[in-house]
């Protein structure tokens, strides 16, 4: 099934390419996500997927194609409880992306990316080894930040919990 939403597109990448098993590292601290450890209800599961996903990132294969309005993406691992994994922290960034709740928000580009938010679209499908998803906007400089959020989260793949900690630069407006 297909589901079309405005304004969640850029948790929904990240939660896609932040997504793992629940085999969470436990006392890491408010660092990850931006928030304080009692942020929210969901904060706590939020959490485990993200550093769940970073520590199997090795399981976890990751496309990215840029298109004129920003990006599409194909997140996906062999392992079903991986796959699984992937799927259910999209649902749960979409949930944050919806209700306002960011995410990372010390990192400027993922603060960036939520104050913009309603200028994303979004489209998103599970496969049977993860998740397709297609983020664009009619505004080039959103659309910008689209493609640098979708290569972040390409580097905290590559680069894991180190990558997690760096703040990103936003792009040049055009």
């Amino acid at each position: 099934m297909i589901t079309r939403l405005t304004g969640t597109v850029l948790l929904l990448l990240t939660c896609i390419l932040l997504t793992g098993p629940v085999v969470a590292q436990k006392g890491r601290g408010k660092g990850l996500m931006g928030k304080g450890q009692n942020a929210d209800a969901a904060f706590a599961a939020d959490r485990d997927l993200l550093q769940g996903l970073l520590t199997h990132r090795d399981d976890i294969r990751r496309d990215v194609r840029k298109t004129p309005n920003g990006v599409e993406t194909l997140t996906e691992s062999d392992k079903p409880e991986v796959a699984a994994a992937i799927q259910k922290h999209a649902a749960s960034m979409e949930a944050r992306v919806k209700n306002k709740n960011p995410i990372h928000a010390r990192d400027p580009l993922f603060a960036e990316m939520f104050r913009h938010a309603d200028k994303i679209k979004f489209v998103y499908k599970p496969t049977a080894k993860g998740m397709y998803v297609i983020e664009a906007s009619d505004d080039p400089y959103v659309a910008r930040l689209i493609q640098a959020h979708a290569d972040v989260v390409s580097l905290f793949l590559k680069n894991g919990f180190d990558e997690v900690k760096r703040n990103h630069d936003l792009p040049a407006k055009p």
